[in-house]
Parts: C-alpha cells; sequence; structure tokens
C-alpha cells in the first residue's frame, strides 16, 4: 500500500484515525480514547496501531491531517498564554470597551465578556496613521522598545499582539514595530493585527490578534513535540492542520495564525459530509454530528458548506451573541451544542432533571466506560435502553459495564425523581434530544429555513444513536448515516479539497468604484493564496477562485456576503455588483431599497483546489468477520421494542429492511423505529426514511 494518507482527529472524549491509500481503495480506522493531559499520546498510540494493522511501513505514510479541539479548549479552559498588547495611543482600551453593548438587557448581573490581555498588559504608543493609510503622526519607535521591555521584564508576558489604528490599510507601522521588537527579543512570538486580520473594525481586528497571540506559544510547543514524537516512530512525512474554514495548512502557518485553527476538528466533520453530499447528490443538507461532548450541526447546500467570516470564541454563554471573544476568521458556519455521549445528567434546583452541557470526556468518562466516571451521562442512559451493545462498544474493545450504569442512573436521578430505571434513561434519551432539536430549529430559522426541506447526514460515534429521534422531533423524513459514521471527521481531513480564504478590506461607494485598485487587491489575495496552497504541495494550475464582497447600504452598522462573479471584476460592471447586493439582500431580508447609496467594506477570494478523494465513490475499508443477525430489546419514544440487529459490515448494496432495527458497527450504531426503514445504497450509506401519519 504506497502513498499511505492519514487523518487524525482529537475530540474531547475520543481520538480517532484513519489510514487511507492515495486511491482509497482501502482504510483502516481506529478509535481510542482522548488522553487530555497529553493528546500527543492517543494520537501516536493510534497511528502505531493504525500502521500495524494495515500492515505497512511508517515510511510509506506521506502525509498526516490533523484536526484538533486544543486551540477552542485553550481559549475555554483560559489556560493560554500570558499576552502583552501594543495599541495606538489613547486606544488601549478598545479591547474592554468592545461594542459597548450588553449582550443581555434585562440581566442585571450579567458577567462581562472575557477580555485576554488585562489592562496592566495593554500600553499605548504614539504614532498614527488615517482611514486611507497616510501617516498622521510618526511611529515613536522608543516607546516601542521601551513598551515591549516593560512587558516583558515587568511582566513577564510570553507573546505579544500589536493593533495599531487602520493597519488594516497599511500595514508599515506595526511591522516596523516587530521589526524593531525582533531585534531586542527574537525569540517572543509575535501576532500582527495587519497579518491574522487584515480587516476594518478595530475592536475585533485588535480581539483577533489578541486571541492569536494567547494560544500562539502553546500551538507551537504542541505541534513540535507531535512532529518529534512521529519522527520517533517512523513517521517522517508533512504535518498538515484543518482550518476553521475547512482547509489545510503547513505547520509554518498554523504556528503563525493558530486562531485559525480554532475550529479545526468540527470543520473536518462538515467536509466528509460535503463530500458524501456531492456523491449521494443530495442538495439540501443538514450535517449532524454528535460525539462525546459535543453536537455539530451545519447547513451544507449544493455539496457546499455555509461559511462565516466571523466567530465568538469562549462564550459566557452559549447561544449569546455577544458574551465571547469576537474573531474576524472564515469559518464553516455552524451551531455546537453540549450534547454529546459523555453529557452528564443531574437534577437542577427546580428539581427538573437536565442533561449537558457539562460532559465527562474522556476522563473519567460515563459510569459504563468503568475507569472512575460516578455521574450518569447520555452514554449510560443508550446502554440501560437497549440502544448499544455493552459487548460490542468499539467493536468489543471496550466492555461497558451496564450494571453500574443501571445503579448510578437510579440513586442519582430516578431515585430523587419517583421513576424506575428505564423511565429515567429515557427521560434522558428525550431531553438530549430535545436540547439539540430546540437549537437546530433557532440555527435554521435564523437562516430562513426549514428543517423538513433538509436531509439528515448523521455521523460521530453518537450520531446516528440519536439521529432517528432528532430526525422526528425536525419532522425530517430522511436521514443518512455514511459508511464508517463513527469515525467520518477523520474521514473528513483526507477528502476535504485544500481551500484557503484571503480578505482585504477597502472601504468605498459602490458609485465611482477604482476597478484598478480592485483589480490590484485581487491579485494581491490570489498571490498569496496560491503561495499558501504551493506550501502543501498544490499544483496552483488547479486552483478554482470565487470572488466576494462584504457590502451594506451607507448607514447601516453591518454588511452581507454577496458572491461576485469573475465577469464583473471583468466587465468592471457597477451595475453588475449592485444587482448581486441587491438580489442578495431582497433572499435575506425579502425587501430592497433600490434608490439607496451601497458601499464595500472588504473583499474576499476564496480558492479551492481539487479533492484528492475519488469522485465516484466513498472510501471503502477493511472488513473483519461478520456477526450473524439477532434480536434484542430496547426502549424508544416510550414503548419497549424487540428490535433486528444487524452487523454492517456484512451489508450490501441493495439492502433492506424496516424498524424497528439496530445496526452496528465498530464506531458507531444506527437505531430505528417502528415507523422508519432502511437500506443501503452503491456507496455503503444506509439511507433512512421515516414515514410520518400527518
Amino acid at each position: 500500500m504506497n502513498g499511505v494518507r492519514i487523518g487524525v482527529d482529537v475530540g474531547g472524549t475520543f481520538t480517532d484515525l484513519v489510514l487511507s491509500d492515495s486511491a482509497f481503495e482501502h482504510m483502516h480506522v481506529h478509535k481510542l480514547l482522548t488522553t487530555p493531559a497529553n493528546p500527543e499520546r492517543a494520537i501516536v498510540e493510534g497511528i502505531k496501531a493504525l500502521i500495524e494493522q494495515a500492515n505497512v511501513s511508517p515510511g510509506d505514510v506521506t502525509s498526516v491531517i490533523h484536526g484538533t479541539t486544543l486551540i477552542t479548549n485553550t481559549v475555554i479552559e483560559r489556560t493560554g498564554a500570558k499576552v502583552g498588547l501594543l495599541a495606538t495611543e489613547g486606544f488601549r482600551d478598545s479591547l474592554e470597551m468592545a461594542r459597548e453593548i450588553r449582550y443581555d438587557l434585562y440581566d442585571l448581573f450579567i458577567s462581562p465578556a472575557p477580555v485576554l490581555v488585562p489592562r496592566e498588559r495593554r500600553l499605548g504608543i504614539p504614532g498614527r496613521l488615517d482611514a486611507a493609510g497616510f501617516e498622521l503622526e510618526p511611529l515613536d519607535i522608543d516607546s516601542v522598545r521601551s513598551a515591549t521591555r516593560e512587558l516583558v521584564e515587568k511582566h513577564h508576558i510570553e507573546a505579544l499582539a500589536i493593533a495599531f489604528m487602520h493597519a488594516y490599510t497599511n500595514p508599515r507601522h506595526e511591522q516596523a514595530a516587530a521589526h524593531a521588537i525582533r531585534a531586542i527579543y527574537p525569540e517572543l512570538p509575535i501576532t500582527l493585527s495587519s497579518e491574522v486580520a487584515p480587516e476594518i473594525r478595530e475592536f475585533e481586528r485588535t480581539s483577533t490578534a489578541c486571541a492569536n497571540a494567547y494560544v500562539q506559544p502553546l500551538v507551537r510547543h504542541y505541534l513540535n513535540s507531535l512532529v518529534e514524537d512521529l519522527v520517533r516512530i517512523g513517521v517522517d512525512a508533512p504535518l498538515h492542520i484543518m482550518s476553521s474554514a475547512g482547509g489545510i495548512a503547513d505547520i509554518e502557518e498554523t504556528i503563525r495564525h493558530p486562531i485559525r485553527f480554532i475550529e479545526s476538528g468540527p470543520a473536518a466533520g462538515a467536509m466528509a459530509a460535503s463530500h458524501i453530499a456531492h456523491l449521494t447528490g443530495e442538495n439540501a443538507v443538514l450535517s449532524f454530528d454528535m460525539g462525546g461532548t459535543t453536537a455539530k450541526m451545519c447547513l451544507i447546500e449544493n455539496a457546499m458548506p455555509s461559511r462565516a467570516y466571523e466567530f465568538e470564541a469562549g462564550r459566557v454563554r452559549r447561544f449569546k451573541r455577544g458574551s465571547g471573544i469576537p474573531l474576524k476568521i472564515s469559518v464553516v458556519d455552524m451551531i455546537e451544542i453540549g450534547a454529546g455521549g459523555g453529557s452528564l445528567a443531574h437534577i437542577d434546583s427546580m428539581g427538573l432533571l437536565k442533561v449537558g452541557p457539562k460532559s465527562a470526556g474522556s476522563t473519567p468518562g460515563p459510569v459504563c466506560y468503568g475507569i472512575g466516571g460516578t455521574q450518569p451521562a447520555t452514554t449510560d442512559a443508550d446502554v440501560v435502553l437497549g440502544l448499544l451493545n455493552p459487548q460490542y462498544f468499539l467493536g468489543g474493545a471496550m466492555q461497558l459495564q451496564s450494571r453500574d450504569a443501571e445503579l448510578a442512573i437510579q440513586s442519582q436521578l430516578g431515585d430523587p425523581l419517583g421513576f424506575d430505571t428505564a423511565t429515567t434513561a429515557e427521560g434522558m434519551h428525550h431531553i438530549v434530544n430535545e436540547n439539540m432539536a430546540a437549537a437546530t430549529r433557532r440555527y435554521m430559522a435564523e437562516k430562513g429555513k426549514d428543517p423538513r426541506d433538509y436531509t439528515l447526514f448523521a455521523f460521530g460515534g453518537a450520531g446516528p444513536v440519536h439521529a432517528y429521534g432528532l430526525a422526528k422531533r425536525l419532522k425530517i423524513k430522511r436521514f443518512v448515516v455514511p459508511a464508517s459514521a463513527g469515525v467520518a471527521s477523520a474521514v473528513g481531513l483526507l477528502v476535504a479539497p485544500p481551500t484557503v480564504d484571503e480578505v482585504r478590506s477597502y472601504v468605498t461607494p459602490l458609485e465611482g468604484l477604482d476597478f484598478s485598485a480592485i483589480t490590484r487587491l485581487h491579485k494581491d489575495m490570489q498571490t498569496a493564496a496560491s503561495a499558501r496552497l504551493s506550501a502543501i504541495g498544490i499544483d496552483t494550475c488547479y486552483i478554482e477562485s470565487q470572488l466576494s464582497a462584504d457590502m451594506r447600504y451607507v448607514g447601516q452598522g453591518f454588511e452581507i456576503h454577496v458572491d461576485v462573479p469573475a465577469s464583473t471584476l471583468e466587465e468592471q460592471s457597477v451595475d453588475g455588483l449592485r444587482h448581486s447586493f441587491l438580489r442578495q439582500y431582497e433572499e435575506l431580508f425579502e425587501r430592497r431599497l433600490d434608490d439607496v447609496a451601497i458601499e464595500i467594506l472588504s473583499w474576499r477570494l476564496h480558492c479551492r483546489a481539487p479533492s484528492q478523494a475519488p469522485t465516484d465513490a466513498m472510501v471503502s475499508r477493511q472488513r473483519g468477520q461478520v456477526r450473524a443477525p439477532c434480536s434484542r430489546a430496547m426502549h424508544l419514544d416510550g414503548t419497549s421494542l424487540m428490535a433486528t440487529v444487524n452487523d454492517r459490515s456484512g451489508l450490501r448494496p441493495g439492502f433492506r429492511q424496516s424498524g424497528p432495527a439496530i445496526i452496528e458497527e465498530v464506531e458507531s450504531t444506527t437505531v430505528l423505529g417502528s415507523d422508519a426503514s432502511v437500506r443501503v445504497d452503491s456507496h455503503q450509506n444506509l439511507i433512512v426514511d421515516i414515514t410520518y401519519d400527518d
């Protein structure tokens, strides 16, 4: 097996790994508990197991593609570096003043959104550019040096962010400051706002630069350590990291701008779902990725995931916009819910049963794992309900302690609530599904979409277990469970097409637009994007690009994202831009204002190289011994059912079956109620159709 590629997705509970040859003719998978204190250990152990399983040499591995939650966990847990900030004199408090808006007007006791750099480590520097990038006051280099010495020697900072006014139009002052600092402290990590987020809006740009500096030392240490560990076991292949926007980058890019990789792991799942949507011809898909810690939802239309260009990290309140750290980065647009196999159940102060958002993670894990967990979790309920086979969890590699789960649920929840074990466990299962359904309804309503118009794609270790219940609550008629659903995010790392995003702000009214300036910006972005793709070995001859613009009516506070056809720039058509904006605006808000002036804030370029995955088939995998069909009792929707249990590895295209049924595979389990039927398509996907009375 030559040209071996490995995808590694590190989640909060499990680390998923996939090994495939370059033609995707063979695939091997492995799943093991994450080692939170040292994530590299699980990665190395998993890769060694995969190499042995596939009977290949470590030297056959040509690339390792990694998706990680390390960066987002660092921000959420506040375990990053000690950061200093150099800002334009008079503007050091913009980070704390933020947008001067309370994220909850009616709560008198709200906690403020977090600030990563306290005031004593934010220093002002004389020097000023105007909004067009022209110098009003020279940069005081002596102040730059003295301020940095104070931050390093008095406050012992570990990383530095530089965010000067209007640096997005002219980075000269930031670059000069960085040059002077590196002459004094060559090892100090420095983040320039003009590099990590070259966009208008001072607060968001400063926040992004500070967040980048906050995680940079940890990411550098982690990736360098991981490379050393891989080399130690003989894997001397390039290590690539998935970005939040679903692209991949080399280590140098990741270390330089780690904040762009904050949603690395979740993005991989969306890319897997996009690939499967392309194969199956599904144009309207709701991606549902439920692992051990969280569930992620993403809209995928025409085999492309929904994207956003701002992200909030580490929110004080999960669903309150404005309560987190705003980041000006490109991301796969999704909602993340604290609902996973490890979500812990408890009784709140009002005597109500609640599940999540706190998770047992991999340590100590749910009670049934038998490794120290004492508080019942979602997986414990699924075992008690008969949805999971205690003897076949992870293909039998991990035996679940069903009796311990029953005792924990009954003693901690059932007895205080006055319910038996099965009723309590079913209540837990119902609450998790309803939490996900409520969040999904809100997510789709904000986009003007109806869940009933979409097909649910379910994956992750717990996704197929809960897909039926979620689909029923959303009135979705069909859900799809792809091959190797339990490790789909790791598969997504291998099938995702290499992509990069570039952005440049250029604020100008639509009338009188300087197309020569836009052409220069476009070429600059193309050059930068080509360099980033070349760094990971992509032939730039095959790159496709899409230009877009952030546009708004003059006087509005925020803009909308508008795709710009190539012909518009070639023909220098102001009317073409106006038409694109008005059409998009009307689609979003069902109205348009034809006589109001329009302006453009930023230009974006999305570059995409061809996927390295096959276009006519999903990846296959090595099969073991097929277990014979059997029956098992399960509790579902208040009813005790006798379900037919099948081993998925023995199901071939054309297979059909009606529910109630359970389909087991090594990394996951698919559950069907009495009103559902399943068939296997030519790509080994399970296609589940649900019949509704109304």
